[in-house]
């Protein structure tokens, strides 16, 4: 799996969105992000695992205690994930514009 695949399968979950989100706005311990997303410590404990598995999180510091762990946003997956949606969007840009292009050369074409 590329990382752009760990990437998007990691953001699939509506939860680990959740997580991202709340760190978009700075680091959180474990038992916060737990809290404000309502669930127990060992779901969030399996759901931090697998953003830090794909690289988008990491703990803060060096504490020992999971509970205890301030997590933060790490930007590379996100600018490999930004670089591709951009790439993304330069392709339908051009397609879209070869379209219109397409049916306006059609629709002059039929004009008495």
């Amino acid at each position: 799996m590329t990382g752009l695949d760990a990437t998007f399968g990691a953001l699939a979950d509506p939860t680990r969105r959740g997580v991202i989100e709340l760190l978009r706005h700075g680091p959180r311990r474990a038992g916060e992000l737990a809290d404000e997303l309502g669930m127990s410590r060992p779901a969030m404990s399996r759901h931090l695992k697998v953003l830090r598995d794909t690289g988008l999180v990491a703990p803060a510091g060096d504490d020992a205690d999971a509970r205890a762990k301030i997590y933060e946003l790490l930007p590379a997956p996100f600018a490999a994930l930004r670089r591709w949606l951009e790439d993304v969007e330069r392709f339908w840009t051009l397609e879209l514009a070869a379209f219109k292009a397409h049916a306006e050369r059609k629709k002059g074409k039929r004009a008495p």
